[in-house]
């Protein structure tokens, strides 16, 4: 299979440019590096479809091609690629039309207070809230216990060993 140099150059820009623009904040620009990005990945689709050929229908060839058929899965894959970037930029228009009647600004920032919350989680407060610790309620008071649950290696190997000692 011989590939059209002109074409995967082509599609490597447009890929690259649009992960580029995509990683700015500026909504319309993402939006821009989106539609870039969707369309390097049609023309490496219809690069990896093969040759040109005759038309996917049985039976039927032309003098050009002979028997020689084109790929019908590429045609497909790139047809339904362009549906679906179609409804994304509808919705991503959308978003930033919404965005646009809130405040004119363009540019996305970030928020305050998930960055806030985002810092809470790194570090808890308090050891009972540490992901790998386990605390139990005290019956009594409701609480949490420093010694957490009943759980863990001792836990799981005491009846092992009572079973190999019987």
């Amino acid at each position: 299979m011989e590939a059209n140099l002109f074409l995967l150059l082509a599609a490597g820009v447009l890929c690259g440019s649009g992960v580029y623009l995509m990683l700015d904040r500026a909504m319309t620009k993402m939006l821009l590096g989106i539609l870039l990005l969707g369309n390097g990945a049609n023309l490496l689709l219809l690069q990896a479809g093969g040759q040109a050929g005759s038309p996917p229908i049985d039976g039927r060839e032309t003098a050009q091609y002979s028997e020689n058929i084109a790929d019908p899965l590429a045609q497909g894959m790139i047809l339904t690629a362009i549906v679906i970037s179609m409804a994304l930029t509808g919705f991503i228009l959308t978003l930033a039309y919404r965005q646009y009647r809130y405040r004119t600004a363009d540019v996305i920032e970030d928020d305050a207070e998930d960055t806030a919350i985002a810092a809470l989680a790194a570090r808890p407060g308090n050891a009972a809230a540490a992901p790998d610790h386990d605390a139990s309620n005290d019956p009594a008071t409701g609480r949490a216990t420093k010694e957490g649950d009943a759980f863990g290696p001792a836990f799981f190997e005491e009846p092992v060993k009572e079973a190999n000692d019987d």
